[in-house]
């Protein structure tokens, strides 16, 4: 076995451990010799079907093992896996179809109309995979090649394609199981959508390093989480805030089997310090990271031993990979200044898809990623964010980009200009605010333009607020101020 990716995987699995559980999905077991029979049978199929090395392959839909057969179905032919946002509408998943040039695409929601050449709704995926041969695959496939691209929200109106190499992945999940102490007898609850550069390579694929098991839950629920905790016995899953906001919201928090948890790691926002010693109290290890999807996403972790002597904290750099605070002359910041967040390590991104120019800007002195986050560093080196890229702010665990949502309502004809702000929310940490200026005389109402949104952009990136002003705050260079619009109180929580 010649492959030095994450197609080799399955097999190196099978090889050591095929009768082991590899997946739990509504309440079927697969093992991992049945999981990478499956898995060549796939391969086998797209490749009769004319994918070929380097190819995209994009997968659509909720949690389900299909997705994990894709994926290293695809890596085993040395193809590039492009995974779908499905919160995102039909021209949002159209314009990453045809940026990333997918040539194949599996999917168990409606799409779009597509150039796609090979289109496989999962009502058809079994006589696809049928079809193929259980024969092993050889293609070698180097450490430098990339393995997939993940779309991430942009900040000029489009979203960008993070490419992440085979061997990024394999050094964040060697800094992952560093910091977790993942064990092979671990049951990982798969809850967080698997697009979600977390889910899929902070959890799902250490679990199968390991030869542990991964029970998938299709979409997130929080009775559903409780039931499969105690069934399966779980003792790890990851989740954002809002996740575990809910559980611990819920009328069975108090009497849930929990015994099983050794560790619940959270990122993608702070979450509340509150919540944290609500878990805490439980007996429960609770622990943040942070990282990006250009990072795969982790660049540092507080460990299980320090999560209550540092609550809040994101912890230090993992193991492999350097983490830094600087100011705008890029020279390290002193112990409790407020400075931007650069990463240096073999799980950070080469760049973005057939994006030249914003790879060249992603990058400080041609080695350190820029990640425009802001963060303060304590004496003992401990991270605490505290503000994020530049004006992107994170709803339920998914980052939006205000210029995205601007750009939209653009669009409208009544709209001349607007600006959106992220402004705390309950429920999901962060929700949208925008203030819009009306063009000429007709009056817009904030039913209207959320009405206008509805359709064009996913549901979590229309603003909750909608505030019609008769002019923006600018500087004296003609930006706009965006500080005292997110200083503004806030109105009562609109019902429409």
């Amino acid at each position: 076995m010649r492959d030095n990716g994450l197609g080799s995987w399955p097999a190196r699995r099978a090889a050591m451990s095929p009768g082991r559980t590899a997946l739990i999905f509504e309440g079927r077991r697969v093992s991992y010799g049945t999981l990478y029979e499956r898995i060549c049978r796939l391969a086998s199929a797209l490749r009769d079907a004319g994918v070929k090395r380097g190819d995209r392959v994009a997968y659509l839909g909720t949690n389900h093992p299909a997705f994990v057969e894709t994926m290293f179905a695809t890596y085993a032919l040395g193809a590039v896996f492009v995974p779908l946002n499905f919160r995102l509408t039909a021209p949002e998943i159209e314009y990453q179809l045809r940026h990333s040039g997918a040539v194949a695409l599996i999917h168990a929601l409606p799409v779009p109309a597509t150039s796609t050449r090979l289109v496989v709704p999962l009502d058809s995926y079994e006589d696809l995979l049928s079809s193929g041969s259980p024969a092993p695959f050889d293609e070698p496939v180097e450490l430098d090649d990339v393995a997939c691209v993940l779309y991430t929200s942009g900040t000029t109106g489009h979203p960008k394609g993070a490419m992440l190499t085979h061997g990024n992945l394999v050094w964040n999940a060697y800094n992952l199981l560093v910091c977790v102490d993942v064990a092979s007898d671990e049951v990982t609850l798969v809850s967080a959508p698997l697009f979600h550069v977390a889910a899929l390579n902070q959890c799902l694929l250490p679990t199968i390093l390991k030869g542990a098991t991964s029970v998938i839950m299709p979409g997130w629920d929080v009775d559903a989480c409780f039931d499969m905790i105690a069934k399966y016995r779980v003792t790890w899953m990851f989740g954002v805030s809002a996740m575990f906001a809910g559980l611990a919201q819920s009328s069975r928090w108090a009497g849930a089997d929990l015994s099983s948890v050794r560790c619940l790691m959270t990122g993608g926002a702070p979450v509340p310090e509150g919540l944290i010693r609500i878990y805490q109290d439980r007996g429960l290890a609770f622990c943040q990271g942070y990282g990006m999807t250009e990072t795969a996403p982790g660049a540092t972790f507080l460990e299980a031993r320090e999560s209550r002597s540092h609550v809040g904290s994101a912890g230090l750099p993992v193991f492999f990979t350097d983490v830094r605070c600087v100011g705008p002359d890029l020279s390290d910041t002193a112990p409790g200044e407020v400075g931007e967040i650069l990463i240096r390590g073999p799980n950070v991104s080469p760049g973005y898809w057939n994006d030249p120019e914003a790879t060249a800007a992603a990058f400080a002195d041609g080695s350190w990623f820029r990640s425009g986050d802001l963060a303060v560093v304590d004496e003992t080196g401990h991270f605490r964010i505290v503000d994020r890229t530049k004006d992107m702010y994170i709803s339920g665990g998914e980052n939006v980009y205000p210029a995205e949502v601007e750009a939209a309502m653009f669009e409208h004809p009544d709209i001349a200009e607007a600006a959106v702000v992220g402004v705390p929310d309950e429920k999901w940490g962060e929700v949208g605010r925008a203030f819009v200026v009306p063009a000429g005389e007709r009056e817009i109402t904030p039913a209207e333009v959320v009405g206008f949104l509805t359709g064009r952009l996913a549901r979590y990136k229309i603003p909750v607020y909608v505030d019609v002003v008769p002019e923006l705050p600018r500087t004296g260079s003609g930006k706009v101020r965006k500080g005292p619009l997110r200083g503004r109180p806030l109105p009562e929580r609109p019902s429409f």
